[in-house]
């Protein structure tokens, strides 16, 4: 029995997570600029075509595998309403605090970038700096009192914004 309420719990995670995945960054990083350009190119050097196509396919994968470690090694989601029953830091959370925020800003600025698009790149600051706001006034103090010292030591260890260049193990010294 506990194996099967175990897989559901897993099962919910995973529908919660994506239906987030859809619903937020979907919006953010997707429907928002199609909005904002209707996807259309100015002219662009094909050097910052090349730059912006970059960030996409650097940023996409690294959203996905942090959504999925939200459901997986966090037994929950990154939405508010739902959220993880355990501390996230694995996968991208290994080397920076913020991986699916940095990841949706880097799209946003790629499609700027590709699109050869000024407003997406205003857009893309507002972004940011709404993250950044979030962060430090809603997520950080709810993780703290949710995870307490675990989430004393990762903070620590992992900086916000600036990745590290090597990845953080749980049972690695704070320095």
């Amino acid at each position: 029995m506990g194996s099967i309420l175990t897989r559901m719990g897993r099962l919910r995670s995973i529908l919660g997570s994506t239906l987030f995945a859809i619903v937020v960054p979907g919006t953010v990083a997707g429907l928002l600029p199609w909005l904002i350009t209707g996807w259309h190119s100015s002219h662009v050097p094909a050097a910052l075509r090349l730059v912006g196509a970059a960030l996409i396919v650097l940023g996409l994968p690294v959203l996905l595998d942090a959504i999925y470690r939200f459901a997986i090694e966090g037994s929950g989601t990154p939405a508010p309403i739902a959220p993880t029953r355990h501390l996230v830091v694995g996968g991208p959370n290994r080397f920076v605090r913020n991986p699916m925020y940095l990841a949706v800003v880097a799209i946003v600025f790629g499609q700027a970038l590709l699109l050869g698009q000024w407003s997406l790149a205003w857009y893309g600051l507002i972004v940011a700096a709404g993250q950044a706001l979030f962060v430090r006034f809603y997520e950080e103090p709810t993780l703290q009192r949710a995870f307490g010292v675990e989430y004393e030591r990762y903070r620590a260890a992992v900086p916000p914004w600036v990745p590290r260049l090597t990845p953080w193990h749980p049972d690695e010294e704070t320095r």
